[in-house]
């Protein structure tokens, strides 16, 4: 039985047991803030300016290392990468459950987004390594994908339910546990894979490609909060200028982290453009549902959750039937058709009013989650079928960091182009006996609309919220149609673009 085909027994599904379990925290912890994050402000005090960065220090640090984790695994070995991470990312969720002050808070936030970077890319290169056979591969990389967008969901759940009984710092230490059986059980069932000839790692390649992607991100979420000024533009053009410098070093570098012909390769640069788009409607609609549910409908934090419970318990639908259509159909078409699905859901979602109730939003969503967990699972396992092995840790890092420039797009474009939306309408339809500055807090966002609406008299608070909740419908419709149509411009492009099923590695000689 030659390599490509052996097949994988027992210890190799244990193994993605425990390989599944850091992912699942690793997304949880990008979620969880949602939760914890008024109990903490309450006890630490923050500014308005590091309580951003309490949210945002983790998720920056993860996305900007993430290039030179998965290259370093390659090198020096996964296994070894993964269980260092995972001894840091267990130590820097106690410092962060204990810290007695918002930078020290952030810091540590920071740490654990070092910390996380190692955990992607390690697994999933070790998952191209542990199974040869392609079915048993898609298979696994689908329970790989199901894990890591279940985390994003069970975070703001299991922290909601944390939060009822312990201090804010008790959704720090729920990391450490399953990192110390990550310690334990990885020595005995994880293989070590590195590169057998890996050069000379490139220490300032790491740099650049760190500031790059710090640069456009957080240059992006600016854009997003604050609309066009010098510094996210600024931040945009330095970080695009450093990535192509960046470039630029990997074309003649005899040791690249990033081989930039497999960039250029239609097998591997187009599934990579399909995932950072999937990614870009589902994150970036996910500003929608969740004040929608929350602001619209009036649901606390957990009953949100819960309700989102749905959208993750389908997905493994989503991804099951993908894996097994896609050896008979393609993988192309099946990228293609749970392209169109989710399209499906957004049109549907693009007809949601202020009045609609829960079942309309949860029901599209849901038919969104089966499109695109069909969609990853497979786009996931085109790109590391498409890269030779002794690069599965480089190219684990390219798919996860478009996926976080893709999220990061939707979020700052979908946001904008909402709250223009929302601004233009309250601005118009607002009751005209707002003071300015009452006017002002309610265009701002749907949350300052509420909250003016508060201290109203009944019958305008009622008006207020009424055009309120009309206009963020609107906005949110405007998403759904926008989202509709890049997904289905996606089935188009890849079906047009990459028409084999067959997904060969382009070498890396």
């Amino acid at each position: 039985m030659t390599e490509e085909h052996k097949r994988a027994g027992a210890r190799e599904w244990i193994g993605l047991a425990v390989l599944v379990l850091p992912c699942v925290l690793a997304s949880m912890d990008m979620s969880v803030m949602f939760v914890a994050l008024p109990s903490l402000t309450a006890d630490l005090q923050p500014t308005s300016a590091e309580q951003l960065w309490i949210m945002d220090a983790y998720g920056f640090l993860l996305a900007g290392m993430l290039i030179t984790m998965g290259t370093l695994g390659d090198r020096i070995g996964r296994r070894r990468l993964l269980l260092a991470g995972a001894a840091a990312f267990g130590a820097a969720s106690v410092l962060a459950a204990y810290s007695t002050s918002s930078p020290a808070l952030i810091a540590t936030r920071a740490l654990m987004g070092i910390a996380g970077a190692t955990l992607a890319p390690s697994t999933l290169s070790l998952i191209r390594n542990m199974f040869h056979d392609a079915k048993q591969r898609a298979a696994a990389v689908g329970v790989w994908t199901a894990g890591f967008a279940g985390g994003a969901v069970l975070g703001p759940i299991i922290g909601g339910v944390l939060l009822q009984h312990f201090w804010w710092g008790s959704v720090f230490l729920i990391n450490v546990p399953v990192m110390l059986l990550l310690l334990v059980l990885g020595p005995l069932l994880l293989p070590e894979y590195r590169d057998p000839a890996p050069g000379r790692f490139d220490l300032a390649g790491a740099g650049l490609s760190l500031v790059a992607v710090l640069g456009v991100i957080y240059g992006i979420k600016q854009l997003a909060e604050h609309g066009l000024g010098w510094l996210p533009l600024t931040s945009c053009a330095v970080g695009i200028a450093v990535g192509a410098a960046f470039l630029r070093r990997q074309h003649r570098s005899a040791n690249p982290m990033i081989d930039v012909r497999l960039l250029r390769s239609r097998r591997f640069g187009i599934p990579l453009l399909i995932d950072a788009l999937a990614t870009f409607g589902l994150v970036g609609f996910s500003l929608f549902n969740w004040q929608f549910m929350q602001l619209v409908l009036g649901m606390g934090p957990l009953e949100s959750a819960l309700w989102s419970l749905p959208t993750f318990l389908v997905m493994p639908l989503g991804i099951a039937l993908a894996t097994a259509i896609a050896p008979r159909a393609g993988k192309t078409a099946v990228v293609a058709a749970g392209l169109l699905v989710a399209a499906a859901g957004y049109g549907v979602l693009s007809a949601i009013r202020a009045d609609s109730g829960i079942v309309h939003l949860i029901g599209a969503l849901t038919v969104v989650a089966i499109g695109v967990g069909g969609v990853a699972a497979v786009i996931t396992d085109v790109i590391l079928s498409a890269a030779p092995p002794e690069r599965a840790g480089m190219a684990s890092a390219l798919s996860e960091t478009a996926a976080e420039f893709g999220g990061a797009l939707g979020i700052a474009i979908l946001g904008s182009i909402g709250s223009a939306i929302y601004r233009r309408d309250l601005t118009t339809h607002a009751p005209g006996s707002l003071t300015a500055q009452q006017l002002d807090a309610a265009r701002n966002t749907l949350g300052g609309a509420v909250d003016t609406a508060k201290a109203l008299p009944k019958e305008t608070a009622d008006a207020l919220r009424n055009v309120a909740f009309d206009a963020f419908a609107r906005e949110t419709r405007v998403a759904s149609v926008i989202s509709a149509v890049l997904m289905a411009g996606s089935a188009i492009l890849i079906a047009t673009l990459l028409r084999t099923s067959r997904t060969r590695p382009v070498s890396a000689g």
